[in-house]
């Protein structure tokens, strides 16, 4: 069977990343298949693009990978999930081929957006798996469609789902991606990824982790993990910063801490950054991370209100955040810090108070995010209160922001802009934006 493996990210704001999570399910996929990357990224008019590809392909199934719902500075929700329905469109006009959809994006809400874009099947969670029991289960006309854990069918009767699958994928068989098969033109932003766990146990109420991945923490072998940052950089020797995707690094500590001795005992030497939690965050971890290569930490602290962060489910304090910074900072690691603004329930005062309190913890850095509600769902009054908040919020951002160059708001475009970008690359600069915010963005 000739396969379209068609990546439809185009976010190039900050980095254009490669599409790790196809990737994995392409090495998944058994060889007697044919497999075709078609990586829309770099191209102006995307649905030209990928209609010539399939023209010229002429595949049996088009897999279509969705990353992402909304764009990087965290808007454009209605026009992400329109640019993914004319994919879908095109496809059907290009060839006959059944379209597969799956992806982070679309297993957020796989029900709505299988109904909304309509493909032939659609694979909400992990792809490892499910994707090759379709291909077998299309290869032996249909039979065993309804054994495939999360596997959604649209018909015009409706969409027909089946419950997810009983367990997960073992991590420790996940083969490792292909990424000769990129488009070169990532080289240029010398930034690639890895994935050393899935599934998060925390219960914070607001993200989508524990929906895509599943709540049952599963780790993969530290040295498998270090094989495949080996083997990627052979790859791509333009690479000069990994990124570490996983929803927390640090939790389990002991896992963290043995891919950090891994890394320190083969003597890796690209410098990498990851996502981080003030719980299970202890200074061994810290000066293990600082010697196996991390250029700095993302922390979600989300708030300066105790009582926000209880609502949040966070589970850790304004303490817990205060003793990350200061054990990221006598161990030297960078520490940039995300804070949600304005999330229901809170007023304008609670917004201060977080803010009061960013200035006195005075990370490395911090990432601003003002809290979108689905404004048309709202009652008429809360909609005007919630809208008038989100106005004063931005407001009172955008005041502070001269005084504060090592904020970004990437809704506000406040430290958040192609131009930016450009001038970081253009400079040499690699890796997150926030990592240059005490001298490029200053400047």
């Amino acid at each position: 069977m000739r396969i379209a493996f068609v990546s439809g990210n185009r976010e190039k704001l900050p980095d254009a990343v490669t599409p790790l999570g196809l990737l994995y399910v392409m090495a998944a996929t058994p060889e007697h298949h044919e497999k075709v990357l078609v990586d829309l990224c770099f191209e102006t008019d995307a649905n030209a693009a990928l209609a010539r590809e399939l023209e010229r392909l002429q595949p049996d199934l088009v897999a279509l990978g969705m990353r992402n719902i909304q764009n990087n500075d965290y808007s454009g929700l209605k026009d992400n999930i329109d640019y993914y329905a004319g994919l879908v469109r095109t496809a059907r006009a290009a060839c006959s081929a059944p379209i597969v959809l799956g992806g982070s994006g679309f297993s957020v809400m796989p029900a709505e957006l299988t109904e909304r874009l309509k493909p032939d099947f659609a694979i909400a969670g992990e792809g490892e798996l499910a994707f090759p029991a379709l291909l077998a289960a299309l290869e032996a006309d249909g039979a065993g469609l309804d054994a495939i854990g999360a596997l959604h069918r649209w018909t015009p009767a409706g969409v027909v789902s089946n419950p997810p699958a009983p367990g997960f994928l073992d991590m420790a068989t996940l083969e490792p991606p292909d990424r000769s098969l990129v488009d070169p033109r990532y080289a240029a932003y010398g930034i690639d990824s890895v994935q050393t766990k899935r599934g998060c146990p925390l219960t914070c109420d607001y993200c989508t982790y524990p929906i895509i991945e599943g709540r049952v923490g599963r780790t993969r072998p530290p040295a498998q993990i270090v094989d495949e940052m080996f083997r990627a950089l052979e790859q791509q020797p333009a690479t000069r910063h990994v990124f570490i995707v996983d929803s927390v690094f640090n939790l389990p500590v002991v896992h963290a801490k043995n891919v950090c001795r891994e890394l320190i005992a083969r003597d890796w030497q690209v410098p990498w950054t990851c996502y981080a939690n003030p719980l299970g965050f202890d200074r061994e971890f810290a000066e293990l991370a600082r010697e196996a290569g991390c250029a700095g930490m993302e922390i979600g602290s989300d708030s300066g209100v105790d009582a926000i962060l209880k609502r949040m489910r966070k589970g850790f304090t304004k303490q817990h955040i205060r003793r990350i910074h200061e054990l990221c900072t006598e161990v030297g690691l960078p520490d940039c810090h995300t804070f949600i603004l304005a999330t229901e329930g809170e007023t304008i005062d609670d917004v201060r108070a977080t803010l009061d309190f960013l200035v006195e913890l005075d990370p490395f850095a911090a990432i601003l995010m003002v809290w979108i509600d689905d404004y048309e769902a709202l009652d008429p009054t809360l909609r005007a209160s919630r809208l008038a908040l989100r106005d004063e919020v931005e407001a009172l951002l955008h005041s502070m922001k001269d005084h504060h160059r090592h904020w970004s708001v990437p809704a506000l475009q406040i430290n958040f802009d192609e131009k930016l970008f450009a001038y970081l690359r253009k400079s040499g600069r690699h890796g997150p934006l926030w990592q240059h915010s005490r001298g490029a963005i200053a400047r």
